[in-house]
């Protein structure tokens, strides 16, 4: 008799496990969460928490509560294959990824192959979209080739610069993102001298023989592509300051966030950037969902999200949108409703996709004054 009664708790135990599982949908985040992007990946994550309690407050997805089951990439393409192995074998219904853009790459094959919708958050790197790794591929961040633009407008019609040069992340976001710039300044005619190209590792945090070399070609404009926001952003902006580099320092679009100008201090001042998000100003500021959203984050987790964070929940939310819209969370349906689809609404206001997954975004440029983002009108 207590053979049967332990076998009968096991099995309503079991019943009582798969109601639960039953009642929620699962879905999987892979981000930095250790090392320099570590801060920014654990934000991020924080913040599509945030945007899962907000969903669940009015319904869920499907009338189930969204269970976030977050996993650390390490900033390494072959961690990130396995945590998204991971995450496939644990029943998640979307993926939501990607700070490094090699670790992206590297991942979409694992769950395009085990059926997992995979929706790419901040990565930038033009084959994201363009690659057959992921046939239905989702991307909220701006591409590489969209920033090109914005900062070789920059350079031209605002610095007029004709000597330029480049402190470039040597990877398929950095080499990508410089690539787009000089493509963009071919495409306008503008002729510019490269005076001066370093390149460097992601983890690297160290930039005084760089900088040396470039400060010795006289610029006057040096582009620092740099998607290291914990660490080596920082560093290069300090140490540009301290070798007294000369020529305006402009950022690549979305590399700086407040807790870059946070960690460079003093030294971030003056710098250019420009981005597509910021939660205090128009046409943000007074939207319901946003305010909706920050407010959310700030009780979760006691401060402002930024870009990066919304970029994050946004992503959740489109999805979510998605799948209450059609009442389901077949991959494919959803993918083709977001591919060249628009939502109403969402965090980042009134959104439509292209027909290749990529988000569309409006540019903002902007400068550091007294340790603040002050955007340009």
């Amino acid at each position: 008799m207590k053979l049967i009664r332990t076998l009968f708790a096991a099995a309503t135990l079991a019943l009582a496990g798969s109601a639960v599982a039953q009642n929620t949908v699962k879905v999987g985040t892979i981000f930095p969460l250790s090392g320099g992007a570590g801060p920014q990946g654990q934000h991020v994550t924080q913040a599509i928490t945030a945007m899962a309690a907000v969903i669940n407050e009015s319904g869920g997805v499907l009338g189930r509560k969204i269970e976030i089951v977050s996993r650390d990439d390490e900033s390494t393409p072959a961690v990130g294959v396995s945590r998204a192995t991971e995450l496939a074998s644990a029943g998640v219904a979307v993926v939501i990824e990607g700070w490094n853009s090699p670790v992206t790459l590297a991942m979409q094959p694992v769950l395009a192959r085990a059926g997992v919708l995979d929706i790419t958050a901040i990565s930038k790197a033009d084959p994201i979209l363009s690659g057959e790794g992921n046939p239905f591929a989702i991307r909220l961040n701006s591409s590489n080739s969209q920033d090109g633009a914005v900062i070789a407008n920059y350079i031209a019609n605002v610095a007029k610069a004709k000597r330029v040069a480049f402190l470039t992340q040597n990877d398929a976001y950095g080499n990508g993102a410089q690539a787009s710039i000089e493509a963009e300044l071919k495409k306008m005619g503008y002729a510019y001298e490269k005076v001066a190209e370093e390149k460097f590792p992601f983890t690297q945090a160290d930039f005084r023989v760089a900088i040396t070399n470039v400060r010795a070609a006289n610029p006057e404009v040096t582009v620092a592509i740099n998607a290291n926001e914990g660490l080596g952003m920082p560093a290069t902006i300090r140490q540009a300051r301290q070798s007294r580099l000369p020529g305006q320092l402009v950022a690549a679009v979305g590399t700086v966030a407040p807790s870059v100008i946070s960690v460079a201090g003093d030294a971030a001042n003056g710098l250019v950037g420009a981005d597509i998000y910021f939660p205090d100003v128009e046409p943000f500021a007074s939207s319901a969902a946003n305010q909706k959203f920050i407010a959310k984050t700030q009780e979760m987790f006691k401060y402002t999200p930024d870009k990066f964070m919304a970029l994050g929940a946004t992503s959740l939310q489109v999805w979510a949108m998605a799948a209450n819209e059609l009442k389901t969370l077949d991959r494919e349906a959803i993918a083709k409703r977001i591919r060249g689809g628009s939502f109403k609404n969402t965090i980042m206001g009134d959104v439509t996709f292209e027909p290749n997954g990529q988000l569309g975004s409006k540019h903002y440029l902007f400068t550091v004054q007294g340790g603040k983002i002050a955007v340009q009108k």
